[in-house]
């Protein structure tokens, strides 16, 4: 198993950045990939960046040449850079391990709240 705490959330204006945290633990270099989810109200959890064990990324086009994810494996972290955050990047973030290409782990999120 692998457990996820995420942090860094917090209300910002448009225009603004935020960076996000996930701290993992438990069975961690069972990691195929990691990620970030993002869920506005009303709406379902979609994926935003995805980071692969080899170091490539991949980005929702929502988000591409704002967002910027990243890992260090050693110290079992993960970070979501967001920069020049607009109104519809407000939703609840959440961290995604998947071990074994097969069980997906998240955290309990944490809220990002753009506005004016």
């Amino acid at each position: 198993q692998v457990q996820l705490v995420e942090s860094g959330g917090g209300s910002v204006q448009p225009g603004g950045s935020l960076t996000l945290s996930c701290a993992s633990s438990g069975k961690t270099d069972m990691i195929n990939y990691m990620g970030w989810y993002r869920q506005a109200p009303g709406k379902r959890r979609e994926l935003v960046a995805r980071i692969y064990g080899s170091g490539g990324t991949h980005y929702d086009d929502s988000v591409l040449g704002r967002f910027a994810v990243s890992r260090d494996k050693v110290k079992n972290m993960m970070w979501l850079t967001m920069n020049n955050l607009t109104l519809e990047d407000t939703g609840v973030y959440y961290c995604n391990a998947m071990l074994f290409d097969r069980y997906d782990y998240w955290g309990q999120g944490t809220q990002v709240t753009v506005s004016l």
